[in-house]
């Protein structure tokens, strides 16, 4: 029943936003909503909750990470949301009418939590691959919600490229269900794992390219990621932190689950091949493209497909890098959801995410702005005590220990591409002569607001960093195991 209520309440929530009229209500209508939401999650760590719908639904332990990591980033950013609306209400004029520009914000933000709820829940696979479509059609309209030229741009290209992607993993679907022998048909997860020896193994491997690549879309690795730097920048930055810290996961879940089935089935070394290569080649284009990077919140996005690169690194080499790559979903969502924040912040005042056009944050009476802008940076970087680094150099122990120096090269060498060019990018912003573009631009009360869950945020991963609790540190060794680590 809980499982249930998880689903169904941002489900609910989201089609009353629609119909109301009145500002103060959707907006406090998103707060409650996540609030309950985490309320409900948090109930599900104290007892696994059975969904009474059989095998379809249920909250397993890679689940129920995911689905805390979604339901918390959600809350931060309904208060987070609720001074941007009102920042952005004197520019609308449609107010007061149903079907708004802000309803159908509100209203999307809600159903996009409840998508991304059915995504970690789900244990049927088409379900899943339902669910990861929806989402894709939940937040389109929240990436165009400022209606310019540039953002329905980006948005077609999200939509466009991410149903190819998606498309791909339908195909894949059809494989997997063909390889699953006498069982065809049965996509149940459960099912698939208890019984992998009567499987097609050619067409196993077939439908798990296929799902990789559809999903990998999605998920922004390389070189299928051209939709995420555009939507990143132009979308709201509360709605970019989502795709970044939120949406991206639900896809490397998608992944994760066809790899369960593989493992099951003995083609572990096939799948850790492809999740090296792949994993390696969006670290290396990330680390190329953040060079030569002139807008910041495109930067932002090319640091979302190193970080998606190293998590599946990670998962690709096994052991215990398995393990530190979990600690990076938390770390990488944390971590660049509170960045995105910041960066909205950083744009409401200068008016303009061109990097050059920014400079001396840290000084004046934006001191707050550049001193949590260069916060974020040392912790997206991993520097330590950061549970970004303890992700990192439990991954790159595992490479030492299997004894793969060339993977170390490549791994240090574009870490270090991708700090250097970051570092540029950050100190540039915050250093020299202030050029207080906005004189208007309160840092007052509703400042303060916005900023509260950067902190939280940022307050966490290094909490993580200097003492790892131990339910949390139980919770993600035994979702590790699930994926061949250890």
């Amino acid at each position: 029943m809980l499982i249930k209520f998880i689903i169904i309440v941002p489900f609910v929530f989201g089609l009353v936003s629609f119909f109301i009229n009145k500002d103060f209500w959707r907006r406090a209508l998103i707060v409650v909503c996540s609030a309950i939401h985490f309320f409900l999650t948090g109930l599900a760590w104290l007892n696994r909750p059975d969904s009474g719908l059989g095998d379809w639904f249920f909250l397993d332990n890679l689940g129920v990470i995911f689905l805390t990591i979604t339901s918390f980033l959600f809350l931060g950013a309904s208060i987070y949301g609720i001074v941007y609306l009102a920042d952005e209400k004197r520019k609308f004029d449609d107010e007061g009418k149903n079907f708004s520009r802000e309803a159908i914000f509100s209203g999307c933000f809600l159903l996009f939590l409840s998508t991304m709820t059915i995504v970690t829940v789900s244990q049927h696979l088409a379900v899943l691959w339902a669910a990861i479509e929806a989402t894709t059609l939940a937040s389109a309209p929240l990436i165009y919600f400022h209606r310019t030229k540039r953002s329905l741009e980006a948005t077609w290209k999200y939509l466009l490229i991410c149903s190819v992607g998606i498309a791909l993993a339908l195909l894949g679907l059809f494989f997997l269900s063909v390889s699953n022998g006498s069982n065809q048909g049965n996509l149940v997860l459960s099912n698939m794992i208890q019984t992998p020896q009567g499987m097609n193994i050619v067409w196993l491997k077939a439908a798990f390219l296929l799902l990789f690549v559809g999903y990998g879309t999605k998920m922004g690795l390389a070189p299928f990621h051209t939709w995420l730097p555009d939507a990143h920048s132009e979308a709201p930055s509360v709605v970019s932190a989502l795709l970044s810290g939120a949406l991206l996961n639900c896809a490397l879940l998608g992944i994760l689950r066809a790899y369960q089935v593989c493992l099951a089935a003995g083609l572990g070394s096939y799948c850790r091949d492809i999740f090296i290569s792949f994993g390696l080649l969006s670290i290396l284009f990330a680390a190329i493209f953040i060079l030569g990077q002139k807008d910041y919140k495109r930067m932002l996005a090319y640091s979302s497909v190193e970080h998606m690169g190293i998590i599946t690194l990670g998962i690709g080499l096994g052991g215990q890098a398995v393990y530190g790559s979990l600690i990076s979903v938390i770390g990488h969502s944390l971590g660049k959801a509170g960045l995105f924040f910041v960066a909205g912040n950083i744009f409401a005042y200068s008016k303009t995410k061109t990097i050059s056009e920014i400079q001396g944050l840290i000084n004046g009476r934006t001191y707050y702005l550049g001193l949590f802008w260069m916060v974020g940076f040392l912790l997206i970087t991993a520097t330590p005590p950061s549970a970004i680094f303890l992700g990192k150099f439990v991954i790159l122990k595992e490479i030492i220990f299997q004894g793969r120096y060339w993977i170390v090269f490549i791994f240090l060498t574009a870490l270090a591409l991708v700090f250097i060019g970051m570092a540029r990018i950050f100190l540039s912003m915050t250093e020299g002569v202030t050029d207080n573009k906005n004189p208007n631009y309160s840092f007052g009360l509703r400042f303060f607001v916005q900023i509260l869950p950067t902190t939280v945020f940022f307050g966490l991963i290094i909490a993580i960093g200097l003492y790892f609790p131990a339910g949390l540190k139980q919770q993600l060794e035994t979702a590790a195991k699930m994926l061949g680590g250890f």
